[in-house]
């Protein structure tokens, strides 16, 4: 789904928030790249499960289009520096709920820049009759995970040692979710 962008200014940093456009996927590409090799707080090493522009052109243009599907970015001076993503699906027994994914360039981090993404999230789901939004968070995020309580998420899960981390040593991932 396509929304109005919105402008932000942070802490000195101008940033406007808007629906990925397909121009935007050779740059999605290369940030995605990027935040991969700058936390361990997703499920992919650096390279992993990589997305080309052409794939990122493919996922914009079916966001685009479809009403359970949201695909933002941020922008600053013409550079994306984060982009958040809602995925839902049409079937029928789960339509009702989308899987919310978040990313942000970390020299782009205290800026409010996933909070505005996880605002706006929220918010379209529901205008958008979208009963429910997921999320899988490291259990070392604390910052995230306070702020998905704040926006109403609650655990309603934990996966026992889900993830191996740089440090040899395995970690839980939270299964939140927020329902409408």
């Amino acid at each position: 789904m396509i929304v109005d962008s919105k402008e932000f200014d942070v802490g000195n940093l101008y940033y406007i928030v808007r629906s990925a456009e397909l121009k935007d996927a050779k740059a999605l590409s290369k940030v995605r790249l990027q935040i991969d090799g700058e936390t361990e707080n997703l499920d992919r090493v650096q390279g992993e499960s990589y997305i080309d522009e052409e794939a990122f052109k493919e996922i914009i243009k079916n966001d685009s289009k479809s009403h359970n599907n949201l695909f933002l970015v941020a922008q600053t001076k013409g550079v994306i520096v984060g982009f958040s993503r809602c995925e839902g699906n049409e079937l029928k027994r789960t339509s009702h709920k989308v899987e919310f994914g978040v990313g942000v360039l970390k020299a782009y981090w205290g800026y409010g820049i996933g909070k505005i993404f996880l605002e706006e999230s929220v918010r379209w789901a529901d205008a958008n009759g979208i009963k429910k939004i997921n999320l899988k968070v490291l259990e070392t995020n604390e910052k995230a995970i306070n702020l998905y309580k704040k926006y109403g998420f609650m655990v309603e899960g934990i996966l026992q040692k889900d993830k191996l981390l740089c440090d040899g040593y395995y970690y839980n991932t939270l299964l939140m979710g927020r329902l409408n």
